[in-house]
């Protein structure tokens, strides 16, 4: 006989599915993440996390190694400030809770390998690897950071992809696009602590109230998760973050919806202000687009509408 499950069954069964989904991405899911997808597939697609190594054939530039400060190709060795805790294709951890992987890792590991360095990668919080960069903490730090005016005054950047801000709902809600802040009066919005998309959101609050509306809840957290479970379980109406982490997540939810994109940025290694390591970085990053490498990691991780056509220190926020 066919049970009719009531609208309150039907929501908690569906709830229960994302959130494994959820814990899937994250690492702490009973999935099979190590299973390869042959690293040409989107990620996502089939559900698995795609495993291809494509920087083993990578091999040392002497033209960009020469770029280097003296004392660093003697030591041979940058301390990377690492944010991990996310979901592909950024960086996140594989089923073990130890092994780095995802797009950064792979940028940052490639990068090293065309320079002659070793990477010592030292897992850190998003919004707190940028303040240590100044402190001598770390050499360098990856976190899909976007380059903007307010950064660039503090930070140099060394860029290797272009992502921006976007925003992802349940299918259920009445948000079609996003084009105007203006449209999130009254919602709660759940967002990255210390990313681009708080600073936004809160630098725009008086938007509604300028326009005599309700303003909108900034609900931040620092572990992305946290972030998903928000959505799922009706504390927060909309997501704001990556664009290419949210058309990750939507493709392994059900139940949620990528809406648009909002903001592009473009995406950069973060070194401390006046850094000499600045040139040899971007002379890496392009000898990566020259010789066909960086396309690979692109297409590994389902992210090749990020391309940039070459790589740039520290340019202008992008404003359009």
């Amino acid at each position: 006989m066919r049970t009719t499950l009531t609208s309150h069954q039907r929501l908690t069964a569906a709830l229960a599915l994302i959130t494994a989904a959820t814990l899937t991405l994250t690492g702490c899911g009973t999935g099979d993440p190590g299973a390869s997808a042959g690293g040409a597939a989107p990620a996502g697609k089939s559900g698995k996390i795609p495993t291809t190594d494509v920087v083993k054939a990578v091999r040392k530039d002497e033209a960009a190694a020469k770029l280097l400060p003296a004392d660093v190709r003697a030591g041979g060795r940058l301390t990377v400030g690492a944010s991990i805790g996310g979901t592909p294709p950024g960086a996140f951890y594989l089923e073990d809770g130890r092994t780095a992987a995802g797009q950064d890792i792979d940028f940052a590991d490639a990068v090293a390998k065309v320079l002659g360095l070793k990477l010592k990668r030292e897992a850190a919080g998003f919004e707190a690897i940028l303040p240590a960069l100044g402190s001598g903490k770390y050499d360098l730090g990856t976190g899909n950071f976007g380059v903007t005016d307010e950064r660039r005054r503090t930070i140099d950047f060394v860029t290797y992809i272009n992502d921006g801000q976007g925003f992802a709902v349940r299918k259920d809600s009445d948000l079609k696009k996003v084009t105007d802040l203006r449209q999130l009066c009254g919602l709660n919005v759940a967002t990255g602590a210390g990313t681009t998309f708080e600073a936004t959101l809160e630098e725009n609050k008086h938007l509604c109230t300028d326009a005599g509306k309700k303003t909108y809840s900034v609900k931040t957290y620092a572990d992305q998760s946290a972030i998903w479970s928000s959505l799922q379980q009706g504390r927060s109406d909309v997501v704001m973050s990556t664009i290419n982490g949210l058309r990750y997540a939507v493709t392994q939810q059900e139940g949620l919806k990528f809406l648009n994109e909002y903001h592009r940025l473009d995406v950069g290694f973060a070194f401390k202000k006046g850094t000499k390591l600045a040139p040899a970085f971007r002379a890496a990053v392009n000898k990566l687009i020259a010789d066909g490498t960086y396309d690979k990691i692109l297409k590994k991780w389902g992210t090749s509408e990020s391309a940039i056509e070459k790589s740039q220190i520290s340019p202008p926020e992008i404003k359009d």
